[in-house]
């Protein structure tokens, strides 16, 4: 099972910016990797698992902004298609063959 976190947390004054970095500091300390700068996901073995993770996250909200959850199967998420821009980039080299002896 996998837990994604959605959030738009304000970040006009300094304790904003503040209340939003350390919600997602949080996340990163709770074992969630950043999908995209406002979308971070975790992988749940059980749904137990996954239930103490949103406790968690409810007690790390901010006072203002908007926060949402959403669980999906590993079946699901295999389907998730991540597509970038047009640009295109060089390809990284092929790695030199390692020798062991």
């Amino acid at each position: 099972m996998w837990l994604f976190v959605f959030f738009d947390l304000p970040t006009d004054t300094a304790k904003d910016r503040k209340n939003a970095s350390g919600f997602r500091r949080n996340l990163l300390k709770d074992g969630f990797t950043m999908m995209q700068y406002s979308v971070y996901m975790h992988h749940c073995a059980s749904s137990e698992s996954a239930d103490t993770h949103e406790k968690r996250i409810k007690k790390l909200l901010p006072p203002f902004g908007k926060v949402s959850i959403l669980r999906i199967t590993d079946k699901q998420f295999g389907n998730i298609m991540n597509l970038g821009g047009q640009a295109e980039t060089s390809k990284e080299p092929q790695p030199t063959q390692l020798e062991l002896f």
